[in-house]
């Protein structure tokens, strides 16, 4: 599984990067099909509370590209809910087959 991390408009602490990794880990543990989870991580208004967006978007083979969207106050709590989303998204996909 590849994992790709994209932050637009600001330098990934250390600490977030490997907050990702570990996540990534888990759920490749449950998904084992996963083949790609893209990060996409921004700033979307920095005067203002709930601005850091992250956009997953999980690649599977044989099946279409599935994502989510969550802002929050952190980059780990809007990583944390858009990941719940995705793992709802992944329990109907394999429902499915």
């Amino acid at each position: 599984m590849e994992v790709r991390i994209k932050a637009i408009h600001f330098d990934i602490a250390e600490r977030l990067n490997e907050f990702i990794d570990r996540k990534a880990e888990r759920l490749s543990r449950r998904y084992s099909a996963i083949s790609h989870i893209d990060f996409t991580l921004k700033v979307v208004k920095p005067e203002t509370s709930q601005n850091k967006e992250a956009l997953i978007a999980i690649t599977i083979p044989g099946a279409k590209e599935l994502t989510a969207t969550k802002v929050a106050d952190t980059f780990e709590e809007a990583i944390d809910l858009a990941l719940e989303a995705l793992e709802r998204q992944l329990e109907k996909e394999k429902a499915k087959k």
